[in-house]
């Protein structure tokens, strides 16, 4: 519990912080500072207690620009969910995190420079870049990768990964276009053996070589130069007949590493070798949203081409497939009730080619349901989130209440519960079911 008062005392020194001048001129200052404790229901071990802060800077530049800086400070003081130190090799050099210890970091979120360039609007710098609408999973929101140290629990804002891109948008008639190019080659940050949240269901890792066999893990080989190792991306939004309508391309390098397997025959015997290579993918897709009274209709569409699956085939040479996937995702959000939303998503996805001993169902559909309630004034607010894989049975349930104290203090309590067999994506993380307490403090 030592390390707990690197948290107690960063977070007694912000009312000293406030205190500073906030605004000075055109500049402005925000700090928003947010405690979580973690319990895990089932040995009663603290999962996390962990401290948040992130100052937020924006000034106004000559000609009309604006600077936007965010930064981060994050300590816990338990190390449970990134043991040690992380290496940080799925992350590009310039868009690292800085460890101070093996329990606390800092880490420069967002930088960028916008303002209006010629006919369109350039924002270029380190930047949160969101495509589509889904809540709880993703479909089309895929340009900025995600840090699964907290799996899907933590909020898409602050477990996406920002990078350094070059983000123009122009008018093209009624509609809008947006350029993306994105020199920052980082990918999905994703957990190590003996952190919480790894991930070891065999539809993701693939499944693991005969008992007693060596394994040899290489290096990955991984994207590294800014411009041949480049991403771009285009995005046309617009307007019909009430319709929010996007069309969405984006050629990158998948985020998820393709697994590969070969058996070597060395001095001492076979040796399985393991190493992961990252893949140039195409994704095409679409978003829809329209409101009809109380009821939003909303979807996306993705199409990717190719994708590489983990495959059971003995008969493969290296133990990944090839093929493409149709992912989707059709949400109804429903206002009927007077300060009360039901949602409801239904998310499929099919790889439409014949792909050899594929380790999940061609066709996998995972659906959510969300109920939320705000009482007095929206100063309290009950939700429940319920996450459900249909093919495998497994899913997650997260019930939560948050109450605002005051105007810039909210406090809230919740459960995050898995359920399923370890084969499944939530059911592998049974054992890690929680309760939380937090408080966000605005300054």
């Amino acid at each position: 519990m030592r390390h707990a008062w690197l948290a107690v005392l960063l977070l007694a020194a912000l009312p000293v912080l406030a205190d500073l001048p906030a605004r000075a001129g055109a500049v402005s200052l925000s700090t928003t500072a947010e405690v979580e404790w973690a319990v895990e229901t089932g040995s009663g071990h603290a999962q996390k207690l962990e401290l948040d802060v992130q100052p937020q800077l924006d000034a106004a530049l000559p000609e009309d620009f604006r600077l936007t800086a965010i930064g981060r400070l994050r300590a816990d003081a338990y190390d449970r969910l990134e043991v040690g130190r992380p290496d940080q090799s799925e992350v590009a050099p310039a868009s690292r995190r800085f460890g101070i210890g093996e329990q606390a970091e800092l880490e420069l979120r967002e930088l960028y420079v916008e303002g209006r360039v010629g006919g369109g609007w350039l924002r270029l710098g380190k930047q949160q870049v969101v495509w589509g609408q889904a809540d709880g999973l993703k479909v089309l929101d895929v340009v900025d990768p995600q840090e699964f140290r907290e799996f899907i629990l933590d909020d898409f804002d602050d477990s996406r990964i920002p990078l350094w891109t070059l983000n123009y948008e122009v008018p093209v008639g009624p509609a809008r276009l947006q350029l993306l190019w994105i020199p920052d080659t980082s990918t999905h940050d994703l957990p190590r053996d003996g952190d919480v949240f790894a991930f070891r269901a065999p539809r993701l890792v693939g499944r693991p070589p005969p008992p007693g066999l060596p394994v040899s893990v290489r290096r990955a080989d991984r994207p590294d130069s800014a411009l041949e190792d480049s991403d771009a991306g285009a995005r046309l939004a617009g307007h019909w007949r009430g319709w929010d309508l996007t069309l969405n391309y984006l050629y990158h390098y998948d985020d998820v590493p393709t697994l590969r397997r070969h058996l070597r025959i060395g001095p001492g015997g076979p040796v399985a070798v393991v190493h992961a290579d990252y893949e140039r993918a195409h994704v095409v897709g679409a978003t829809a949203s329209n409101t009809f009274g109380s009821l939003t209709v909303r979807g996306e569409i993705a199409y990717t081409v190719p994708r590489w699956f983990p495959t059971g085939d003995r008969a493969d040479a290296d133990g990944a497939v090839r093929a493409d996937e149709l992912g989707a995702v059709l949400g109804l959000d429903w206002y009927g009730f007077t300060d009360t939303l039901l949602s409801f998503q239904v998310f499929p996805s099919w790889i439409p080619n014949d792909a050899r001993g594929l380790l999940r169902d061609p066709v996998d559909v995972n659906v959510t349901l969300l109920a939320r309630r705000s009482f007095w004034n929206e100063k309290l607010v009950a939700e429940g989130i319920w996450l459900q894989n249909l093919n495998q049975g497994d899913g997650l349930v997260r019930p939560k209440l948050r109450y605002e104290l005051r105007d810039d203090l909210w406090v809230w309590a919740g459960f995050d519960w898995f359920y399923g067999t370890r084969k499944g994506l939530f059911g592998e993380f049974a054992g890690a079911d929680r309760a939380v307490l937090g408080f966000e403090l605005g300054l």
